[in-house]
């Protein structure tokens, strides 16, 4: 028999606690949900921005709305989270969500044995070095490796990753001069991966001076990455090549029209040298 969910009571709603997508959803309304996703963590539970009429997150803090704080998953529903994780309800009752939602191996290899995340690109490896603010290609010295400051204005908001020029025999990125790019280049291929927060949750904290342990109950700790070969056309390199065409079009017909006004007419060659 399917039991019934336990419920949390926010101003006077109650929202049935679903530890299976870690979501709230309105008793009344289960349309009305708001995501884990959505929350800031607190020390000891989480916390979000609460409209009273829409009674969800607001989409802009007005003063009608208050701050909720909520416990952990663990307080809220134990004998869920025993059945989500296949322990004792008793041992859940003696720990936090994070024990649970962040994969325990991963935090140890990555915080006390020291393991940096990899990334494949095309087939090699590289360390995930927030320290040295770069991708560092393992068994190539020669390599420049991907430094995460010279592929800043790579970053695709719509994609929520690097999209970057890379070239697969270097080991390394390349800048293009778009200005002049005629066509695809041969050489390289396109890459995409993601913002060096995702890619290492706790040398970016360490790097910011914030606890190691924030976000990562959001992010998660992934220890290898595969990087995605993206199609040249599935990127705006097309459009740029296709515009530096017709501005060469374009001033090579201006050069042509421009000839054509310097040639002398036939009356002009004519009178040319004829005293008056």
């Amino acid at each position: 028999m399917e039991r019934e969910l336990p419920t949390v009571n926010i101003e006077g709603t109650d929202f049935i606690i679903d530890v299976t997508g870690f979501e709230l959803r309105e008793k009344m309304n289960e349309q009305n949900k708001i995501s884990f996703k959505d929350m800031e963590e607190l020390e000891n539970g989480y916390s979000f921005d609460f409209n009273r009429e829409e009674k969800n997150i607001p989409v802009l803090f007005s003063k009608v709305d208050l701050t909720v704080e909520i416990p952990e998953f663990v307080v809220l529903d134990p004998l869920g989270m025993a059945r989500k994780y296949g322990v004792a309800e008793d041992e859940v009752r003696t720990k936090t969500d994070f024990d649970f939602m962040v994969d325990q191996k991963a935090f140890d290899m990555r915080v006390n044995k020291g393991m940096l995340p990899t990334v494949d690109i095309a087939g090699h490896t590289f360390y995930v070095d927030i320290r040295m603010d770069m991708l560092r290609p393992k068994d190539d010295f020669l390599s420049k490796g991907i430094v995460f400051d010279e592929i800043d204005h790579y970053f695709s908001e719509e994609r929520d990753a690097y999209l970057i020029p890379y070239d697969p025999k270097k080991h390394e990125f390349r800048e293009l001069d778009y200005d002049n790019l005629l066509r695809v280049p041969k050489d390289l291929i396109a890459v995409e991966f993601p913002f060096q927060r995702v890619l290492d949750p706790v040398g970016w904290n360490r790097n910011g001076g914030w606890d190691i342990k924030e976000d990562l109950k959001h992010i998660g700790l992934t220890p290898h990455f595969q990087a995605k070969i993206v199609p040249w056309k599935e990127t705006f390199i097309h459009d740029i090549i296709k515009d530096n065409l017709e501005k060469i079009k374009e001033k090579t017909e201006e050069k042509k029209q421009q000839n054509k006004q310097d040639i002398p007419t036939q009356n002009q060659q004519k009178n040319k040298g004829r005293k008056r």
